[in-house]
């Protein structure tokens, strides 16, 4: 039987929600691929040009270096970091997300961040929490645009609305935070997290004031538009000749569908998306769209995997080592706490 909780009620397993997470993510797979014809599809795959795969993997490769020189920008009002250990950190980051479910590589590469340069944990959170607005700010004007030209499935459009009301409180509350520092000081000191939260604010207003917030947007479409080009190359690779718009669109359900808790790497959710994206939004047929969603995941986990583990190499360290040090430090932190005005000097 779980120990009653503080307020009186019962806790949940620990373990549970992984199980939860498992079971989803391998529905989704055993969904996209319960009637998938092998011996049919297969042997297209030799029919992919070496050329794709390479742009695939190289635009790929690329992505996390732009998302690494837009975290060095969102953080510049705290402090000036090498591109090269950001890019460390991510990769390091994405390594843990391939290995450990429910994102546990975002806690990672904050971790990393906030140890290797001496900046607040609840600051690195902070510009983590931005990136992620920014992103689905983008995404949700993208899906609006879409589907203003491609008949998109209703309950497809009806999911992403409701995640965009999500994203839009939160921005909300975020905007609130940037323009009225001194909701901070009104925190109560009494809470473990009164101190955390009034550092991850004073963070927010510094890094959302700054001149330098709205090139890291600008980075954003960088950071967005190059993941576009994997998606095209398979789609050349499998000879679909469709433009890079349907790329875009692709993108777009694939981001957002995985926006949930998932199983390391997105597997199923992954899978599930990108051939909804192909098969219900753009028409492509079915054999085909879960083709290409696998080749997909393929080309885009493989070379996170190489260079996560690269990057890990570099520390020393072995990955569970350094994840089960991010929630020591995690917790630590929480029981001490850095002041907000002392973490901005």
């Amino acid at each position: 039987m779980s120990a009653p909780s503080e307020a009186g009620g019962r806790r949940f397993p620990p373990w549970l929600g992984t199980v939860a997470v498992y079971a989803l993510s391998l529905g989704c797979l055993l969904w996209v691929y319960h009637d998938f014809d092998w011996r049919t599809e297969l042997p297209k795959l030799r029919q992919i040009h070496p050329a794709w795969v390479v742009l695939a993997v190289a635009a790929d490769v690329l992505v996390y270096v732009s998302q690494a020189w837009r975290w060095n920008i969102l953080l510049a009002p705290v402090r000036r970091l090498p591109l090269w250990k950001s890019v460390q950190a991510i990769y390091i980051g994405l390594f843990a997300n391939e290995l450990l479910p429910l994102r546990s590589g975002e806690l990672i590469r904050c971790y990393l961040m906030s140890v290797w340069h001496r900046i607040p944990f609840p600051l690195v959170l902070s510009s983590a929490l931005i990136e992620r607005l920014i992103d689905g700010m983008w995404l949700i004007f993208g899906f609006a645009a879409v589907s203003r030209f491609v008949e998109l499935p209703a309950d497809l459009v009806a999911g992403v609305w409701i995640l965009a009301g999500v994203v839009g409180a939160i921005g909300a509350l975020v905007v609130f935070a940037v323009l009225n520092r001194r909701f901070s000081h009104h925190v109560t000191t009494r809470h473990r997290w009164s101190e955390v939260l009034r550092t991850a604010v004073e963070g927010l207003h510094a890094m959302g004031r700054s001149r330098s917030f709205p090139m890291a947007v600008g980075a954003s479409i960088v950071y967005l538009a190059l993941q576009v080009i994997p998606i095209h190359a398979m789609m050349e690779g499998y000879g679909l000749n469709l433009p890079w718009g349907a790329a875009a669109v692709v993108l777009v359900v694939l981001r957002l569908g995985t926006v949930l808790p998932s199983a390391p790497g997105n597997v199923g959710l992954f899978h599930l998306f990108a051939y909804l994206g192909l098969h219900r939004v753009l028409g492509v047929d079915a054999q085909t769209a879960k083709s290409v969603a696998g080749v997909m995941f393929f080309i885009v986990t493989v070379p996170l995997l190489a260079a996560g583990a690269v990057a890990l190499a570099f520390t020393g360290s072995e990955i569970r080592e350094i994840y089960h040090r991010a929630h020591q430090h995690h917790r630590e932190h929480r029981r001490k706490p850095v002041h907000g005005r002392e973490a901005l000097r």
